[in-house]
């Protein structure tokens, strides 16, 4: 829409990751069927602009899971709806965290992985999270003066 965007038309990205946030939230409700909330957005691709009237897809699913969080990789499509062309927009890989009645982390359900790039891809997360707990230790040994 029209307030989605800056003068030239182009598409804010913080309203993408506005839609990122919600998508990638659902699909981790789906798999645990209670609240979550949005523990780190890994990383935001922008590939190609988006544009006023553009149609955007978003294909998303998780790759991996641990004890409460949940890691969803986003894929973003846009089509101009005029001349049907459609362009890889952009991806982002989120990490959720279920919460229980009280607001804590709380256990979910494993993830099944059938395929070999299912595998792959879990095994990648895994990485990202070990990853992140190190960053997270690292910021908390500094006593929060960053």
């Amino acid at each position: 829409m029209p307030t989605d965007a800056n003068l030239a038309g182009n598409v804010f990205g913080g309203t993408i990751l506005k839609m990122i946030d919600e998508v990638s939230g659902l699909v981790a409700v789906r798999h645990c069927n209670m609240n979550v909330v949005t523990a780190s957005i890994e990383h935001m691709d922008f590939l190609w602009p988006v544009h006023i009237g553009d149609l955007l897809s978003m294909d998303a699913r998780l790759t991996y899971v641990g004890r409460s969080s949940m890691e969803v990789k986003v894929e973003v499509t846009s089509e101009d709806l005029k001349t049907g062309e459609k362009h890889y927009a952009g991806e982002s890989i989120v990490t959720l965290v279920a919460l229980d009645g009280d607001g804590h982390p709380t256990e979910v359900p494993r993830l099944i992985l059938e395929t070999d790039e299912e595998k792959r891809l879990f095994a990648e997360g895994e990485e990202r999270r070990r990853q992140r707990q190190q960053r997270v230790q690292k910021n908390k040994g500094d006593g929060g003066t960053r």
